[in-house]
């Protein structure tokens, strides 16, 4: 089996306040080579749109989220008239992803963007890099609204956690990932992948919103006697690796950056989160806060992390990562025993030779 290589590497904390006609469709026959009728037959598609089965209502052992809920959440955000003032987070990852793609020297003839909202990252790729692209989101309301890209795209609505594509369709996968099940997001991802394809996604780290959570927990604790959960659950870095390895991806890198945003107060912040159609969509969620706890969690919030404008800071850790699909072509690890020097003789590397002896 091929050694799985994973770095990772802290980046500088970021930090801010807060603040037309698409191009030509794919053709039908490209469209249909891409979509799974087996998994999940389409209904009848109409020019750029395609339509897909979904079976996220089950509850199954791994269902860690409401993906009906969610699927409600982003269609409620996507009819805001003002919904556009909420997509900063995801259009400054989304530019930090295509970053990440332009670092790799290969034009990608088809590409997948799984969550893909308004189109956050296509807006910063360009054809002469990726020259057809499939979006794909669980909200129509929300793809309606994609921006303008010069890549020919296709609209699939469908759930990011039930992909409707055969297995080895796309030479490139990116993403930007909130609230998912991630160990089955990242399996099919690895499936639908073509052999020597890579996988760049985003998505948010377990240290996002510490702030607030800890605010609600200690404000629930003191006013309810007890605390429930009223954030989302989010993957750790030290674990983001191994569920990439198991998905069966490798030359594994992860790297983090935490992006810092400073709100007037608390409820700015779960208004804006509420705008991103990113609320709370655990199954274990509890849907009543009360005004009581509000009040002291916006106290506590201040009085723990305020800073001296006034303002408190929301801090998004953001997890990026880049997986490949096995190839032979890849490099492999050495056979083990193949070594010709010892780890015992680093050390001698560095003094310099005995004398030549005459």
């Amino acid at each position: 089996s091929l050694l799985v290589f994973c770095s990772i590497y802290v980046v500088q904390t970021r930090s801010w306040s807060r603040p037309a006609a698409e191009s030509g469709a794919m053709s039908s026959r490209l469209c249909g080579r891409a979509l799974q009728t087996v998994r999940a037959p389409p209904a009848a598609s109409s020019g750029r749109w395609t339509r897909t089965a979904s079976s996220s209502s089950g509850r199954g052992s791994m269902n860690v989220f409401n993906r009906e809920m969610k699927k409600r959440q982003r269609n409620w955000a996507a009819a805001l008239r003002d919904g556009h003032q909420y997509d900063y987070l995801r259009d400054e990852v989304g530019s930090r992803v295509a970053d990440r793609v332009y670092d790799i020297a290969r034009t990608f003839p088809l590409a997948l963007d799984i969550g893909a909202g308004k189109g956050h990252m296509a807006e910063h790729l360009h054809k002469d890099v990726v020259e057809r692209l499939f979006l794909t989101d669980v909200s129509e309301k929300t793809l309606k609204q994609r921006k303008q890209t010069e890549i020919p795209t296709h609209c699939v609505l469908a759930d990011e956690e039930f992909l409707p594509f055969k297995e080895n369709t796309f030479d490139l996968v990116v993403s930007i990932l909130w609230s998912l099940a991630v160990c089955c997001v990242t399996v099919q991802i690895q499936q639908v992948l073509k052999p020597d394809g890579v996988f760049i996604g985003a998505m948010v780290g377990g240290e996002t919103l510490y702030e607030l959570r800890c605010s609600l927990q200690l404000a629930e604790t003191e006013r309810e006697g007890g605390f429930s959960p009223h954030v989302s659950p989010y993957t750790a870095v030290t674990d983001l690796g191994n569920l990439l390895g198991q998905a069966g991806f490798n030359m594994l890198t992860v790297d983090t950056d935490d992006v810092q945003v400073h709100y007037p107060g608390i409820t700015e912040v779960m208004t804006d989160l509420q705008g991103m159609g990113e609320s709370n969509c655990a199954w274990n969620r509890k849907s009543m806060l009360h005004r009581d706890t509000i009040l002291a969690a916006a106290a506590i919030y201040k009085e723990m992390y305020g800073n001296e404008d006034g303002s408190i800071p929301a801090t998004f850790e953001i997890l990026y990562m880049i997986g490949w699909k096995p190839h032979e072509s890849q490099a492999k690890p050495a056979k083990r025993g193949s070594a010709s020097v010892s780890f015992g003789d680093l050390s001698k590397l560095n003094q310099p030779p005995p004398p030549a002896q005459s």
